[in-house]
């Protein structure tokens, strides 16, 4: 096999980059080209437990997939290995790259906004050099001006830059409050970009209806939040009409995605210090929305239990 190019994505937010991957593989029949063997770099925090019988989980598979035509290497990790192992499975791949003639390497991510699923996706890009950055702009990509691009995903841009390889990063946006869920309208775009670079078409029924799933979930989840918004809204003026006996001008509301994009900042930040759970309750209390965050905040305690 002989590829110009290496499509290589690992799970982030939103499953971005990795349902992008693996779509276009599928649509242009992919076919098993190699497995890198992540045992040797596998270090497991837990057992598995199954009618209690424990054992260690397996490794999470790294696959390299064939194209033919446009020739083409796609690479799938199912998980990301954090530090060292996840370095050397990153120079794994890159030997395999090499072998087949790679000179250009993508990858793909998620790029989280305080936005509305209703707003257009954009795609920012990184590259390693200027003139793959250069190229940028006829593919629909805008330079992303400053930032980081976290774990392997942003990683394997470096040591393939270290290896004398181009490399390139899109990043598609995303609402901030749906980090954790997949969302394949952003990874569509990125499809949409590689379909430019290859100068090949992808069939997107399959995507478009995944789309029209999540947005109609998306959608009714900004349409509680906002209606939470409102009644408390209204509270408020019923409240300070009968304490003062006059109307009063309705205070400066946020829109749905940015006060989700608030709480979504909150149950980050008291998944790293356990002393913020109660300034997040406090939070979705004060906005009527603990009813519809209860089974995730009741998670954190079931998280730290595990942990233990």
């Amino acid at each position: 096999m002989k590829a110009p190019a290496l499509v290589a994505c690992w799970p982030g937010m939103g499953h971005v980059g990795i349902l992008a991957a693996s779509y276009l593989r599928m649509k242009l029949n992919g076919v098993p080209y190699a497995e890198i063997d992540a045992t040797p770099y596998f270090l497991p925090d837990a057992i598995e437990v199954v009618d209690g019988i424990g054992r260690i989980p397996a490794p999470p598979r790294q696959m390299v997939y064939a194209i033919a035509e446009p020739p083409l290497l796609v690479f799938e990790g199912e998980a990301q290995i954090s530090g060292e192992p996840g370095i050397k499975i990153a120079s794994e791949l890159l030997d395999v790259a090499q072998e087949a003639g790679v000179s250009t390497v993508y990858t793909g991510a998620a790029f989280a906004l305080p936005m509305s699923f209703r707003q257009a996706v954009k795609v920012y890009g990184v590259a390693t050099d200027e003139t793959l950055r250069s190229r940028f702009a006829p593919l629909g990509v805008e330079p992303l001006k400053e930032g980081r691009v976290s774990g392997l995903n942003g990683l394997l841009l470096g040591l393939a830059k270290s290896r004398g390889l181009s490399a390139a990063s899109f990043l598609a946006t995303i609402p901030q409050y749906a980090i954790e869920a997949p969302n394949p309208k952003a990874s569509k775009a990125i499809v949409q970009v590689f379909e430019r670079i290859f100068n090949t078409t992808v069939d997107m029924t399959e995507i478009d209806e995944r789309i029209s799933e999540t947005d109609r979930m998306m959608g009714e989840f900004e349409r509680r939040v906002a209606a939470a918004i409102e009644a408390l809204r209204r509270n408020t003026e019923e409240r300070f009409a009968s304490e003062e006996g006059e109307e009063v001008e309705a205070g400066e509301r946020p829109e749905p995605h940015e006060l989700m994009a608030h709480i979504e900042h909150l149950f980050e930040e008291a998944q790293r210090d356990r002393s913020k759970i109660q300034e997040l309750k406090e939070e979705l209390d004060r906005w009527g929305l603990f009813a519809l965050y209860e089974d995730r905040f009741l998670d954190l305690f079931s998280k730290k239990e595990k942990r233990e």
